[in-house]
């Protein structure tokens, strides 16, 4: 029997283009797009470069993929790959080692058999399989800090997680305090990932993951988090803005610095007060996260 193939088409663009190149890969079949940068695992080319790599059920897909991204996008430089056999699955564990997520929570593979936590430290045990979110990012670690900023607004609270990924930012927040947490996202293959590592942590009893869209979700939350990209961030402004009780705050991040005002004013225009906003990197090419309230 021949050992299976996953075609990708890996692709090398600007931080800025970065979101528009992968919603047209979405658009052309991908199945998923994973960013590499100067923050991941493995990195990306180097700033101000990113690198897309987005996979494909089919390699024909693929192909076709990408003879229309070199018809939109003639200058960059693109190439069609696959990877052949299963060890890929676990190839992220060598790379995967446990890390200070904010200065209470340590991230701790499940893999890992012994690590020894410092005074005041708590172990979250995460494995992100293929969903995105081992906490490792700019943009999940600059949340996390926020959200252990506002532990005094997360305790008894409910909170919700738009595009949780592994689940990891409402784990979070469920270690520093918040009563119930609803995780969704539109990806039902990380549904299962995100209740395993809520299991993991003995907090499965405390935490809803869902597939159902923000549009639909019923009720108000004293915190709201959404780490997602620009665009769509501001395409859901309506929708987030109206999930916060009066006086809850809402996080954001998947911001590049240079979309921050863009951000920002879409969440102003919807009520909320601009409480303040973070960045790791430098210049242009920095991750910016948003804190907003909804007034009371």
């Amino acid at each position: 029997m021949s050992e299976p193939r996953f075609p990708y088409v890996e692709v090398d663009v600007a931080a800025e283009l970065a979101e528009v190149v992968a919603v047209l890969l979405f658009e052309l079949g991908a199945s998923g797009v994973e960013t590499r940068d100067d923050t991941t695992t493995p990195r990306g080319p180097g700033l101000p470069l990113v690198r897309l790599v987005a996979s494909f059920d089919e390699h024909a897909h693929a192909n076709d993929a990408a003879a229309e991204l070199r018809r939109v996008h003639p200058d960059l430089a693109f190439e069609v790959n696959e990877i052949v056999g299963d060890a890929w699955r676990d190839a992220y564990k060598q790379f995967f080692a446990p890390f200070s997520l904010t200065n209470s929570i340590v991230v701790v593979p499940p893999w890992v058999s012994e690590h020894v936590l410092e005074s005041g430290q708590t172990r979250l045990v995460m494995d992100p399989g293929r969903a995105f979110g081992t906490g490792l990012h700019a943009t999940t670690q600059l949340v996390a800090a926020r959200l252990e900023e506002l532990a005094p607004v997360l305790a008894g609270g409910r909170v919700l997680d738009v595009g949780t990924g592994s689940g990891v930012l409402a784990l979070v927040a469920l270690l520093l305090g918040a009563e119930r947490a609803l995780a969704i996202d539109n990806d039902p293959d990380v549904i299962d990932v995100a209740l395993e590592n809520a299991e993991r942590n003995g907090l499965a009893a405390r935490l809803s993951v869902e597939t159902t869209p923000i549009e639909a979700v019923v009720g108000e939350y004293s915190v709201v988090l959404a780490n997602i990209q620009a665009n769509v961030l501001i395409a859901m402004a309506d929708a987030l803005a109206a999930r916060l009780v009066p006086g809850g705050m809402l996080v954001l991040s998947g911001v590049l610095h240079n979309q921050e005002a863009d951000v920002r004013a879409a969440f102003v225009e919807r009520g909320l007060i601009h409480i303040t906003t973070t960045a790791r990197g430098d210049g242009a090419d920095a991750w910016v996260s948003l804190s907003l309230m909804r007034p009371a």
